[in-house]
């Protein structure tokens, strides 16, 4: 199958999609209205990024209204605001020039959610300068719709231990063990797919890179592995210092979530048997016996396959 997501495809039919749909709702109107904005699309999720990026907004404006004269953090000045900011989003008003990028980075999002939540995940816990502020982390969530219980039980869990500010690095962390616990699996896609192509038709093929034909007279990177197959001999003291002891403890999110879509159907909680299985083996004959029942039904070209293979190695060498 394809080898990776295409982000220039993303941004190619974002384009194309945002185009169909103010073609569609300004054909008739000059501006579009807060109320407007929730059925602007038919995907849900769609038009909540916009109203999410129009509130981020609201905050940068207010931010900047401060004055060495006047106590903006009193308590009635903040009520006012509040009202004011309730007031306000009642009155949005947008011309398609400026709606139009925020369309645009809406459906980009929302793609990118759905085909690769794990990277969605890392760029929403790590993407400002890998700092979670956990006030806004749970505002971001009121936006989200899809791919949406491991993050919404992180949430909960930073507010349950009375944390304000949190590392990236610390949250993924927990955020590992929550996608463990749920035995979480993305959400299907191709409902998605279906409400975007209402308006510009589109197949998951399309985001991704298709694989380069490989020439048959060069070797793959490493040989193909089978039941009878040993380890790689000739090994570096480099190599020792890599040996793993743990695959579980080793594996990235984004590892964990690539090997599980390319090589265990989208099942997490076979994958994380299949990890717990290997890990209990003393030596990589085991481990490969174990594996016999699968390496069938694997792409035994694909750069998954051989990332996890290496890994396997790693483990028992």
């Amino acid at each position: 199958m394809e080898d990776k997501i295409s982000l220039q495809a993303i941004q190619k039919y974002s384009q194309q999609y945002t185009r169909k749909v103010l073609d569609r709702f300004f054909s008739q109107k000059q501006f579009i209205t807060g109320q407007e904005i929730l059925s602007l699309t038919e995907v849900e999720q769609v038009n909540l990024f916009i109203l999410q990026n129009l509130f981020r907004t609201w905050k940068t404006e207010m931010q900047k209204i401060r004055s060495p004269y006047f106590d903006y953090e009193a308590e009635t000045v903040l009520e006012a605001q509040q009202q004011f900011a309730n007031v306000l989003s009642r009155h949005i008003k947008i011309s398609r020039s400026y709606l139009e990028p925020l369309l645009v980075q809406a459906t980009q999002l929302t793609l990118q959610d759905v085909l690769n939540p794990y990277d969605f995940f890392s760029r929403l816990i790590t993407g400002n300068n890998n700092v979670l502020e956990v006030d806004r982390f749970k505002e971001d969530l009121k936006y989200l719709k899809l791919n949406k219980a491991p993050l919404l039980r992180l949430s909960q869990i930073l507010q349950e231990r009375k944390m304000d500010v949190i590392s990236g690095n610390e949250a993924f962390a927990i955020l590992d063990k929550i996608l463990e616990e749920l035995n979480f699996s993305p959400e299907d896609i191709e409902p998605v797919l279906e409400q975007l192509s209402v308006l510009e038709p589109v197949t998951i093929d399309y985001f991704f890179e298709q694989k380069k034909q490989k020439n048959v007279s060069t070797p793959p990177p490493q040989t193909k592995v089978n039941s009878s197959t040993s380890p790689k001999e000739n090994k570096t003291l480099a190599d020792e210092f890599q040996k793993i002891t743990s695959l579980k403890e080793k594996l990235t999110i984004n590892q964990k979530f690539m090997f599980t879509k390319a090589l265990f159907q989208g099942d997490f909680e076979k994958f994380t048997d299949t990890i717990q299985h290997i890990d209990n083996q003393r030596e990589y004959k085991e481990a490969m016996l174990y594996l016999e029942n699968y390496l069938n039904d694997w792409d035994q070209e694909s750069e998954e396959f051989h990332e996890f293979m290496e890994l396997i190695e790693k483990r028992f060498l």
